[in-house]
């Protein structure tokens, strides 16, 4: 009886053995596959440390709000697309450091930036957008336009952006411009 007790003992602890090395290793590959798709997870490959300088055009109001216009900076950044979007998001938020108009309302953060594979970028900020912003529907339409024509204009991997509030969908910003899909670039909005 203590035989048979002590085999049965063996094969349930060979099984959990194996089962939990199967885990393990799941896990592990996991981790392997995200880790290196960097353009995923907004980190470098460690191959990659090195940080770049990127001139790129950030799009804010004209004075009288009735068109967009460039204001060039130099970003440095990590060399992938998630971390330049990021930090261009950053740079809107700040607002411009010329005479021109800020479009993303003071007291917005940025929660999180997301880049799929198949270019679309997920730009989720906090509800101070909405709360913050002075609306009317030129005002809306320039926040929306800055964000994405500033990605999209400077990011070749994005070919389109999806706002968030708060990590969730929204209908408006601030109740005239549908933000429920993906925008493209608008170019008759610069000058």
């Amino acid at each position: 009886m203590i035989v048979n007790g002590h085999a049965t003992y063996w094969r349930r602890l060979t099984v959990h053995t194996v089962c939990a090395l199967t885990w393990l290793a799941g896990w592990a590959a996991i981790g392997i596959a995200a880790g290196s798709d960097p353009e995923m997870t907004g980190k470098t490959p460690a191959t990659r440390t090195q940080t770049e300088k990127a001139v790129i055009h950030i799009y804010f109001a004209a004075k009288d709000n009735s068109f967009l216009q460039a204001e060039e900076r130099v970003i440095v950044s990590h060399g992938n697309a998630v971390d330049l979007g990021r930090r261009i998001i950053e740079a809107l938020i700040k607002g411009p450091r010329t005479e021109l108009m800020r479009t993303i309302p003071a007291g917005t953060d940025l929660r999180a930036f997301f880049l799929t594979p198949g270019g679309a970028a997920y730009v989720d900020l906090s509800e101070a957008v909405t709360e913050n912003h002075p609306g009317g529907s030129k005002l809306e339409m320039m926040t929306v336009y800055s964000i994405v024509n500033s990605l999209i204009l400077n990011v070749p991997e994005i070919e389109s952006v999806k706002i968030l509030i708060d990590g969730q969908e929204a209908l408006t910003l601030a109740g005239h411009i549908d933000i429920r899909f993906p925008f493209k670039a608008d170019m008759l909005l610069i000058r």
